[in-house]
Order: structure tokens, then sequence, then C-alpha cells
């Protein structure tokens, strides 16, 4: 018998049930799914809206830009990354006075859709295992379903749900094309204008595990106002939960296709 992650497992019980469900798309997926296609495979599997996670990423740069406005003499560590969240609470705790406080984009999406479709469950797909810690441990009360793209492919299988000509017309619920660059390192910075209100040398973009643990290192002494930093090398477009041969390079020119 197939080995299920309690996650797939919750959302093929539900399935099953035909319980209304919202697909939160993170904006990674051109990696790994074509659009609009993407879409009307999600409906044909028994999805009753589609939505952007991009979207909720929006709120997520407002709120940091509100965070920058209203305390310009406080310094920020953002970051959508439930990995270098954990990082910082467990191996450098006297950096949790820097973390902004503004909810991931995965997060910021869950609330959008449970006040738009409030009888709905929240499905999370994306290419991060370590998501479904967030959704569990930090916001239970949202009730959030996390899947990666392995296994939304994995269920496409086991359902066989295929492509067809109606996949042409589909489209998302929820958009949010202003943060569509969100996966790709610096995707933060770029979609939120943060060059507007800092200088080059007050915000500096990080990726990658080496890279991150020097930067948390030397965030206490340096001159940085904001640090946006990932834990993947070159972004989430490098997620364990992406089942794709294509190079980072490559990854990142479908992103920026899409967001175009």
């Amino acid at each position: 018998m197939e080995n299920y992650s309690p996650e797939l497992q919750t959302f093929l019980n539900l399935l099953e049930k035909k319980t209304e469900m919202t697909a939160m798309l993170a904006p990674s997926f051109p990696i790994v799914f074509s659009y609009p296609e993407i879409i009307g495979k999600l409906k044909k599997l028994g999805f009753a809206q589609t939505a952007e996670v991009a979207r909720g990423a929006v709120e997520t740069n407002n709120q940091l830009l509100k965070l920058i406005k209203n305390n310009p003499n406080k310094r920020y560590i953002t970051s959508p990354c439930p990995s270098i969240v954990r990082l910082i609470r467990h191996k450098y705790p006297s950096l949790k006075q820097f973390l902004a406080e503004n909810y991931s984009p995965m997060v910021n999406t869950a609330k959008i859709v449970k006040q738009k479709y409030p009888n709905s469950k929240p499905v999370f797909i994306g290419p991060c295992p370590i998501k479904k810690l967030e959704a569990k441990q930090d916001f239970p009360q949202l009730g959030i379903i996390v899947l990666t793209y392995k296994e939304l492919s994995k269920v496409f299988a086991l359902k066989n749900i295929q492509k067809d000509s109606s996949d042409s017309t589909a489209s998302f619920d929820i958009i949010g094309p202003p943060a569509r660059l969100y996966p790709v390192s610096g995707g933060l910075a770029q979609s939120s204008n943060l060059n507007n209100l800092l200088t080059d040398e007050e915000f500096d973009v990080i990726s990658g595990f080496k890279l991150a643990e020097q930067s948390l290192k030397e965030f206490p002494n340096n001159r940085l106002k904001v640090l946006d930093i990932l834990y993947c090398d070159g972004g989430c477009i490098a997620g364990l939960g992406i089942d794709s041969q294509l190079t980072n390079i490559q990854r990142r020119e479908k992103i920026i296709s899409f967001w175009d």
C-alpha cells in the first residue's frame, strides 16, 4: 500500500467526502505546471476555487512596508520561509527580536480565502515540505492542508486527471500578479519596491543555507535595516517539493516569464 504523508491522506479523505476546498498555488508553480492547464486539472480534481498565493504575498509586502514606515529606527529580518524562521528560533534566538511581524504569503492567502469562501478548506500547494510545520505548529487555527507539488502530481496520477481542451479557458479565482516574482531570491524586495524606501546599503537579499547562516550571524553588528532572506539556494525555486530537471536559471526564467 502506498505510504502517504498525513497531509496527503487527509486531503484524499476530504476529496472522498466531497468537502469544499480552495487550492492555493504557490508562485513557483510554473516550474512544474503549465497555466492555465493546471487550473483546469485542479477543478476536475474537485477544488471549488483556486487562488494564487502571490495574492497573499502582496499583503505580506504591505505589512512589511507599513512596519518600516511606522518604525523608521527599527531593523527587520523578513522571510516567508519557515526554515529560516525555525533556524532563528532554535539556533539564533537572540535574533527573534528582529523578525518582522508580517505573515507569510501562505498564511495571508488562507485568511483571504477564509474571508471570501468561509465554508471552504484552504489547501496550500507548493515547493516546500517545511510549510507543513508552519501550518500545523504556527497557525493551526487556519486549518491549512499543505501538499507539495510532488504530492499533487501523485494525486493527479492516482485520480487519472488528464488535460483537455476545456483547460485553456480556466483561470484563477483570486489573482496576485504584482508578487509573482516571490519565489526568486529578492522577489520580496523587488515586488515591494523596497528600494523606494531604503538605499542599497540599507537592505540586502540572501539565499542559500551557508550565506543565510553567515548573514544571520553578521546582522546584529551591521547597518542593514532589512534583510530579505531565504533558505534554499536561489529562493523557493529550489524547494525540495519540486520534481524538475531544470537548472535554477531555467526555473527562474519560467517564473519571470509567467510574471511578464
